[in-house]
Formats: C-alpha cells, sequence, structure tokens
C-alpha cells in the first residue's frame, strides 16, 4: 500500500509540473502576443503620422489639400452656370426596378453659350436621356463610373453645340434607388 501511495504522489507531482509548466508557457506566450500588438500599433502610428507626411511630401494633408484647391480657384475664372431641370429614367436592369433620378448643371464658356443651350433644350434632354438609360447600376455606382459619365455627357453635349463650349458639368443631384 505504501508503494502504491508513493506511485500514486509521483503521478500527482508529474501533474501539477505539467500543469505549471502549461500555466507558464500560456503566460509566456500572452505576454508575446501584447508586445508584438504594442510595437506594431505603434509602428504603424509612426509610419502614419510621420513617415507618411514625409513620403507624400507635405507637413499637413489637410493644410496642403486647402493650398492646392485655393491655388486652383485663384488661377481659374469661373464660367456661367445653366442648370437643367431633374432627369428622372430607368437604368438598363434585366428587372428594370432601379432608377436615377439626376439634376445637372453645366459650366460655360460664356453667356452666348447658355443662350445656345437655352434654344437647344429639347435636343440636349434627348441626348442626356438616351446616354442616361443605356447606363446600369454597375455603370454608375462607383466613383469611376460617375466620372466616366461626366466625360459622356460633355462629349455628347459638345457635339450638339457649335463650338464646344462646355468646361464641365456638375451632378447637383444623383440619386439611384
Amino acid at each position: 500500500m505504501a508503494e502504491e501511495d508513493k506511485e500514486l504522489e509521483k503521478e500527482l507531482e508529474k501533474d501539477a509540473g505539467t500543469g505549471t509548466e502549461s500555466k507558464g508557457s500560456a503566460r509566456k506566450w500572452i505576454i508575446i502576443g501584447i508586445v508584438v500588438l504594442v510595437l506594431g500599433g505603434g509602428g504603424y502610428g509612426a509610419w502614419d503620422f510621420l513617415l507618411a507626411e514625409k513620403l507624400l511630401g507635405r507637413d499637413n494633408p489637410q493644410t496642403a489639400e486647402t493650398e492646392q484647391s485655393t491655388a486652383k480657384v485663384e488661377d481659374e475664372e469661373f464660367g456661367s452656370i445653366y442648370k437643367m431641370d431633374s432627369f428622372i429614367v430607368n437604368l438598363l436592369d434585366r428587372e428594370g426596378k432601379r432608377y436615377l433620378k439626376t439634376t445637372i448643371e453645366f459650366e460655360v464658356e460664356n453667356d452666348d453659350i447658355t443662350k445656345k443651350l437655352t434654344q437647344r433644350t429639347p435636343q440636349l434632354r434627348d441626348a442626356i436621356l438616351l446616354l442616361l438609360t443605356s447606363k446600369s447600376f454597375e455603370d454608375i455606382s462607383k466613383p469611376q463610373g460617375k466620372l466616366r459619365l461626366k466625360s459622356e455627357l460633355i462629349a455628347r453635349i459638345n457635339q450638339i453645340l457649335p463650338g464646344a463650349g462646355i468646361r464641365t458639368l456638375y451632378f447637383t443631384e444623383f440619386v439611384v434607388q
């Protein structure tokens, strides 16, 4: 019986020893994980706040953007704005359930072009409607698609107008449902 007790004590000591080893091992991995997270977060923060600004060649991103937009406004002279009525069209879709509501304004070179736009409003609306209805939701759902649509509209309108006087086009309303 004494031998059995000694064997039982040895087994308990082995179990207790492995328990402490696994507890110590688990603590070690937790500490290593925390250190890695802290160092990784600090490294990312340093890169984001210090190095990214230097690599991009600007000290403060917000200041740089403001300076660029101010410089553009000072360099360019604004043209006249011509506003069209809203367009509501069905988009090219298998089920035919999606539609687009948009309001478009044009920036033109001078007031003579504004007069031409007013005279040719039915032709412009027709050209715009045909182009908008040829687009699917996938075509215009992303920013690149909207920019492509913008350039297509400018090209189409400049074909209708003699002298191509549309500088740019603004979507003042753009709702897809």
